[in-house]
C-alpha cells in the first residue's frame, strides 16, 4: 500500500516559492527520500530526470569538467535522452554525497539557472559534509529533512475514518472515550511497527508481523553495511560497538550513555567520533542533559551527560528482540520496555516538529524530566509516561522550582488541562506544536 507523506505538500510549497533555490532533502537511509522525490515529480511535473551518483558513477566525470549550468543541462539531456524544460521538468540528483562536484554545482544553478527545479537527496550527506575536503554552497540551497512515517501518517494510511476523527481534535478537550481507546490501540500498534515506509506498507498489505521483522532486519543490516563502506578502517570497530550497544544503554533505568558499558576502560575521546558519525548519518538522536534550564540550552548542556535514541522506534523494538504481539497484547514481559519505546516515539515527533537539538532536565540523582523544549522563547518541560500511572515527583519539582507557563505530561490518559499542566494522550504528540502555541 502506498502511504501519503506530508513531505509532498512541503515540496509543492517549495516549487511555487518565489525564493526557491535548489533543494537538498536529507534523512537517514530507507526513510523514503527517493520515493518522495519521484512521487513529487510524477504529481507536479510533466517529466523527471533522475540521476543517481551511486549507480551512475561515470557521470561524476562530467561534473568534474564543468560547473556551468547550461553545459551540464545539455549533458544531462544527452545522457538521459530527453529534453529538460524549466517549467515542466524536475531534476533529481540522488545520493549526491557521492559527488562533491555536483554539490558545488548547486551554487551555479542557484545563481545562473534558478528557473530550473533541482532537488537532491543524500542519506549520508551530513557525514560527507563533515569530511575533510568536502565543500558546500552555503546560502545557495534550501533544506528539508524527511523523517520516518509519523504516527499521524500511519493512521491516515491505515484507517481514514479514524484519522478524520483524529484531525478534529484541535483544542484542549476530553476525547470521546471510544475514540480515545481506538487511538490508544493504534498508538500501541505503531510502537513495534515504527515508521520505516517499507515496513509500514508491507504491514498494511499483509498484516503479518513476520513481514515487518524481515524488512526491519534488512534495514538494520543495510545500516551495518554503510559502516563498512563509508567509514575509515580504524573507526569501523568503534561505530559497530556503539551501534550494537545502543539498546543495552537504553534498557537501563536512567538511559544515560556510559562509555564504560561499551567495553571496560573505554574513554569518551575514543568513541566520540563514532557517535558523531551515527548522529550525522541520521541513525541516532542525541539528547543532552541540562541542569540549569536557561536559553539557549546549548550554552548550559552537560557535554558528558547525554542519551542516544534510535531514529525509529520500530527498529529499536527490533533491536530489543521484542515480539510485536508481546507489545500489543500488553504482556508483563513487555512492561520494562514500555518507557523507553514511548520516549523514543515522543523524541521522533519532537525532532520532526522542532528540529534535532533536543534536551532533558536532570537535578543530580534526585529528579529528571524526559524532555525540555525550547519554543518561541519559552521553556516547556515534557514528561513521558508509558501508561496510565502518572505518579512522579520530577515534573512536580520542576514546576515548583521554575514555574513554567506550561508543562506537558504525555501518557495514555485522556486529555485535560490543570492550570499550567497540559495532560496529552501519547497519540496526540504529532500535534504538540499546535497545542503549545
Amino acid at each position: 500500500m502506498e502511504i501519503k507523506r506530508d513531505i509532498i505538500d512541503h515540496l509543492k510549497e517549495w516549487k511555487t516559492s518565489t525564493l526557491r533555490k535548489p533543494l537538498v532533502l536529507q534523512g537517514a537511509r530507507q526513510v523514503g527520500k527517493s520515493w518522495a522525490l519521484k512521487k513529487f515529480g510524477k504529481m507536479c511535473f510533466e517529466s523527471t530526470v533522475y540521476i543517481n551518483f551511486d549507480t551512475m558513477p561515470t557521470i561524476k566525470e562530467d561534473f568534474a569538467r564543468t560547473k556551468e549550468p547550461r553545459k551540464l543541462l545539455k549533458i544531462l539531456e544527452m545522457t538521459m535522452g530527453q529534453a529538460i524544460n524549466p517549467d515542466s521538468t524536475l531534476i533529481i540528483f540522488d545520493e549526491i554525497q557521492e559527488c562533491n562536484d555536483a554539490l558545488n554545482s548547486l551554487k551555479y544553478f542557484c545563481e545562473d539557472a534558478r528557473e530550473y527545479c533541482i532537488v537532491c537527496a543524500g542519506s549520508l550527506l551530513g557525514v560527507a559534509l563533515n569530511r575533510s575536503g568536502a565543500s558546500f554552497p552555503v546560502g545557495k540551497v534550501d533544506f528539508m529533512r524527511l523523517q520516518p512515517v509519523s504516527f499521524a501518517e500511519y493512521l491516515r494510511a491505515t484507517d481514514a475514518k479514524l484519522y478524520a476523527s483524529y484531525e478534529m481534535i484541535d483544542e484542549v478537550m476530553t476525547v470521546p472515550e471510544v475514540l480515545h481507546e481506538q487511538l490508544t490501540d493504534a498508538y500501541i500498534e505503531y510502537l513495534p511497527l515504527g515508521g520505516m515506509p517499507e515496513a509500514v506498507s508491507a504491514y498494511l498489505d499483509s498484516r503479518q508481523w513476520s513481514d515487518v521483522a524481515t524488512i526491519q532486519d534488512g534495514i538494520l543490516q543495510s545500516y551495518s553495511l554503510d559502516f563498512a563502506k563509508h567509514i575509515s578502517n580504524k573507526d569501523i570497530p568503534r561505530v559497530f560497538q556503539v551501534w550494537a550497544n545502543l539498546q543495552d544503554q537504553l534498557a537501563r533505568e536512567d538511559k544515560k550513555f556510559r562509555y564504560a558499558d561499551i567495553k571496560q576502560g573505554a574513554r569518551a575521546r575514543e568513541y566520540e567520533g563514532a557517535i558523531e558519525w551515527l548522529c550525522l548519518a541520521g541513525l541516532v538522536h542525541r539528547v543532552s542533559a541540562v541542569e540549569t534550564p536557561r536559553l539557549p540550552f546549548s550554552a548550559y548542556k552537560k557535554s558528558n551527560a547525554f542519551k542516544l535514541y534510535l531514529n525509529d522506534v520500530g527498529l529499536l523494538c527490533r533491536k530489543f528482540g521484542l515480539d510485536p504481539r508481546t507489545a500489543i497484547q500488553g504482556s508483563t514481559m513487555f512492561t520494562e520496555f514500555k518507557g523507553v519505546l514511548a520516549e523514543n516515539y515522543v523524541l521522533q515527533s519532537l525532532v520532526r516538529q522542532f528540529g534535532n537539538g533536543q534536551y532533558y532536565w536532570t537535578s543530580g540523582n534526585t529528579a529528571e524530566v524526559e524532555f525540555i523544549l525550547q519554543h518561541e522563547g519559552e521553556i516547556i518541560p515534557i514528561e513521558v509516561k508509558a501508561n496510565r500511572n502518572i505518579t512522579a515527583k520530577s515534573l512536580a519539582l520542576y514546576r515548583k522550582t521554575y514555574s513554567p507557563r506550561l508543562a506537558v505530561r504525555l501518557s495514555t490518559l485522556n486529555m485535560r488541562k490543570d492550570n499550567d499542566l497540559l495532560n496529552m494522550p501519547l497519540y496526540l504528540v504529532d500535534k504538540l506544536k499546535r497545542f503549545v502555541g
